[in-house]
Order: structure tokens, then C-alpha cells, then sequence
């Protein structure tokens, strides 16, 4: 496209310092202190759809926090791309485990961000990602070069489970009617090795409650005579797994997509090294289902895992004591035809089930959603490939991504369209962790490569 190189050149410095503005908000959606902070930053969104060129934009009032909405309309008879994104980020605990502040953003070289990389929360996860659909759109507009209608949808919500965003697009199926739905909330294989994501996994959540004696009791006159919370909780969990790391709920495989030897060897064509990943986790051995390399375990394959467990004293000095509840959150990644909603009723059965006497067991579900593949034979994902060659000068490899983003099943399920996920960060960016950062060559390069999309899913829809 014309222009469109120089353009981003010429106005780099603008484009770091519009998104570090962004990141300086701490826009935490799971954390009711920081209400005003998410609320601010969707009134900054808003304003930075509208320079961008949105003809509208507007505050979308949920239950919860707003959606941003904007749209911009140049002939009814083109096609219409409907971008989503999200603006809400990850709480930054640990703290101390941060090399710099996670809402002061700053650049920092790393040995996979040679040119630097921004270094903040939620400057991969979705705030930089998202924010190159925003310069992308201002530079189609004000070249005059935008070749069909966009929506934007951008949420407050993503990181707590997207809970009011099923009844804002079921409420508004007109507004948000459009050809295709693109999202920058996934990743890359590496700067060198493009690659478009074509399947998601699903995901359910739940909390663990597990209550033993009516109070908290002495470990020497009770200890070895009552059922310890703790102890229990423990037990429980590592029943979930047979020495073949198979996880043990009945029925929890019964719907699980066994792919053939042919579409396994296609995934194995991804560049990988296992001794360069162990040795950026600082690990000496890789873990997990039997019979099932690395990246099929991340990706194709189910998992269930801890992602939180407390009880009793911790405390600096000790404290002799039986607590009298234990708690665990965990996490399920489901693939394609498991629906999540099953799988939570069989977990909680299952756990239930398996309690010993002497406790009692309470799941509370939290949030989930289903796993998503999108066929490569679309018309939008062609559209992606070829704005991929045409950027980073080879053919992008299709991936399945062990993550979840599980409103997508509910957009091809209200909305009626394919969505296609153009990442372009790296795994090792740490989102979600301390020192989360996002490349400058890749903020850049989405916005480069975002107009071609655009571009060439137009002229394919002719």
C-alpha cells in the first residue's frame, strides 16, 4: 500500500508514546479498586477510535464494564471487517519479581527483542496488540486507502471471563453484523517464523473449598485424630492425574479430537527446540501426557492445572496449627468439541465424589468458554496469508494455540462469521507474568501488516 511504510516511520515515536499512555493506566478488571482506572481507559480508547477516523464512536454501558464501540461505514455494498479486542489487563502480582514498575512502561533489549520491547502489563495482552487495529485504522483513513467498512469492539472484561460481552452481542446482532472478525490476542512462532493461529482451546475455571473441623485447631491435641483441610486438599488434587499425567475425571476424554498421524506431522514442520525451551525456563526436563511432544501437549491436548492453593498459617515464624479450610483454584484448557460447561459438571461430581469423611467439599465455577478452529481455506484466512507474505516476505505457518479466548465460539455462534487471529507476539513475552513485555518491531509490524488484511480480504470477497 502506498505510503504505508513511511507513514509508520515517520510517526513511530507518536505510536510508542500513544500506547505508553495507554499503559500507564492500571486497568485491572479483576481487582474493584482499580474501577476508575478501567473506566478511564475506556473513555481513552473511545477518543483514539475517533482520531483514528471512526465516522462513530461510543461508551456501551454492560452490568459490568463498557464496551467500546466504533464503526466506520464507506459503501454498504463492501465487505465489513469487525475488529475485536480487549482493554482490560492482568493483575501485576508478584511485584517484586518485576525488573521495573508494571504500569511505568519502558523499553528494554532482550535476546528475542534485539531493537527492545515494552516493557509493562498488558503491553502484549491486549493493550499493544489492540492498539496496532487503532493505527492501522488511522493510517488507512487518512491516506484515504481504508478498501471496506470496520467495527470495533473493544471490552473491558476479557480478563475475568468476558461475562456481559454474550449479552451485548446477542443484543446487538445489527450493529455488529459484518463478513469477517479479526483479533490480535494470540502470538507468533518467532519474528522470523509468521504464523496465524487457527485453533484456540476452550477453558473452565473453578474454585475449591474443602472444610474440615468448625475452627482452626491445635496441631499437637488434635493433630493425626481430625481430617487436615490441607492434607486432604492435596490428596485430592494429586488423584487427578494417573502416573501418566492422563487426567483422571471420568468422561473428561470422551469428546476429545484424536487428530491423525498426517495433521500431527504437519504441526511437527514447526520450528522447535527443546533444549532452547528448557533453557528459557530454566527447567531440566520437560512434564506432561504421555505419548505427546511439547507443543502437542500446549496446544492439542487437554490440561488440567493448579493455579492457586492456600490455607492455614503462612505467616513469617510458625504456627502449630490444623486449618479449618483449604482452598485451590484450578483450571481446565479444553479442545474443541469438550464443552466447557460439561466438563465443569463432571469435575465437580467427580471431586465431590472422591472426598474422604470427615470434610466437606464445595466447586464454585467461575467462568469458561469453548475451544474454536478456524479452516484454512477461508476466505479471511487466504486474506491473512497473503498480507503476511506480503510483510514478512514468507508464507505464514498454521498453529493451534493452547490459549483461550472464549468468546470467539460465541461469535461464530451469534454472529454467524469466521473470526481469523492475527497475533504478533512472541511466547516468551510473558503475558500474564512479571515483566511482560511486547517487541517494538512487532508493535510495528502489525500495524504494517493489519492494512494488507484489509486489503486483500476485499478483493477476495469480490
Amino acid at each position: 500500500m502506498k505510503q504505508l511504510q513511511s507513514y509508520i516511520s515517520e510517526h513511530k515515536d507518536r505510536f510508542l508514546n500513544e500506547l505508553f499512555d495507554l499503559l500507564k493506566i492500571p486497568s485491572i478488571s479483576a481487582d474493584s479498586a482499580y474501577k476508575n482506572d478501567v473506566l478511564k481507559t475506556a473513555q481513552a480508547i473511545k477518543i483514539s477510535l475517533e482520531k483514528a477516523g471512526c465516522d462513530r464512536a461510543e461508551i456501551c454501558e454492560t452490568d459490568g464494564y463498557p464496551i467500546v464501540y466504533g464503526e466506520k461505514t464507506i459503501d454498504k455494498n463492501l465487505p465489513t471487517i469487525l475488529v475485536y479486542g480487549h482493554y482490560d489487563v492482568q493483575p501485576p502480582d508478584p511485584l517484586d519479581l518485576w525488573t521495573s514498575p508494571p504500569f511505568e512502561p519502558v523499553i528494554k533489549k532482550t535476546e528475542k527483542h534485539p531493537d527492545g520491547a515494552i516493557f509493562a502489563r498488558g503491553a502484549c495482552d491486549d493493550k499493544g496488540q489492540m492498539y496496532m487495529h487503532v493505527k492501522a485504522m488511522e493510517f488507512m483513513t487518512s491516506t484515504n486507502q481504508l478498501p471496506c467498512n470496520v467495527k470495533f469492539m473493544i471490552e473491558g472484561e476479557e480478563e475475568v471471563g468476558s461475562a456481559n460481552l454474550a449479552t451485548f452481542v446477542k443484543n446487538n446482532q445489527e450493529k455488529l453484523k459484518n463478513d469477517v472478525i479479526l483479533i490480535s490476542d494470540t502470538g507468533m512462532i518467532a519474528n522470523d517464523v509468521p504464523s496465524i493461529t487457527t485453533g484456540l482451546r476452550g477453558l473452565s475455571y473453578v474454585e475449591v473449598e474443602v472444610t474440615g473441623p468448625n475452627r482452626d485447631l491445635h496441631s499437637g491435641l488434635y493433630g493425626g485424630a481430625v481430617a487436615n483441610p490441607i492434607n486432604v486438599l492435596t490428596k485430592m488434587i494429586a488423584s487427578l492425574h494417573d502416573k501418566n499425567n492422563h487426567i483422571t475425571i471420568p468422561g473428561f476424554y470422551d469428546k476429545v479430537e484424536n487428530l491423525s498421524k498426517e495433521e500431527r506431522a504437519e504441526m511437527a514442520k514447526a520450528p522447535f527446540n527443546l533444549e532452547n525451551y528448557k533453557k528459557a525456563l530454566d527447567i531440566d526436563a520437560v512434564y506432561g501426557e504421555v505419548g505427546y511432544t511439547t507443543n502437542e501437549r500446549n496446544s492439542i491436548r487437554p490440561t488440567l492445572d493448579v493455579n492457586g492453593i492456600w490455607g492455614g498459617y503462612i505467616g513469617e515464624g510458625a504456627k502449630t496449627v490444623i486449618a479449618s479450610k483449604a482452598y485451590a483454584k484450578i483450571s481446565m484448557r479444553l479442545v474443541p468439541h469438550q464443552d466447557w460447561i460439561e466438563i465443569t459438571e463432571l469435575f465437580k461430581n467427580h471431586f465431590e465424589r472422591i472426598a474422604p469423611k470427615g470434610v466437606k467439599v464445595k466447586v464454585t465455577p467461575h467462568h469458561g468458554g469453548q475451544g474454536y478452529v478456524t479452516p484454512i481455506n477461508s476466505i479471511g484466512y487466504q486474506a491473512a496469508s497473503k498480507a503476511y507474505q506480503n510483510t514478512f516476505g514468507k508464507t505464514p505457518i498454521p498453529q493451534r494455540s493452547g490459549g483461550s479466548i472464549p468468546i470467539v465460539a460465541l461469535f461464530e455462534q451469534e454472529l454467524k462469521s469466521k473470526t481469523i487471529l492475527m497475533g504478533f507476539g512472541l511466547d516468551s513475552d510473558a503475558i500474564h507474568s512479571p515483566n511482560e513485555h511486547f517487541g517494538i518491531w512487532n508493535y510495528l509490524k502489525g500495524i504494517e501488516t493489519i492494512p494488507y488484511f484489509y486489503k486483500y480480504f476485499t478483493e477476495l470477497s469480490k
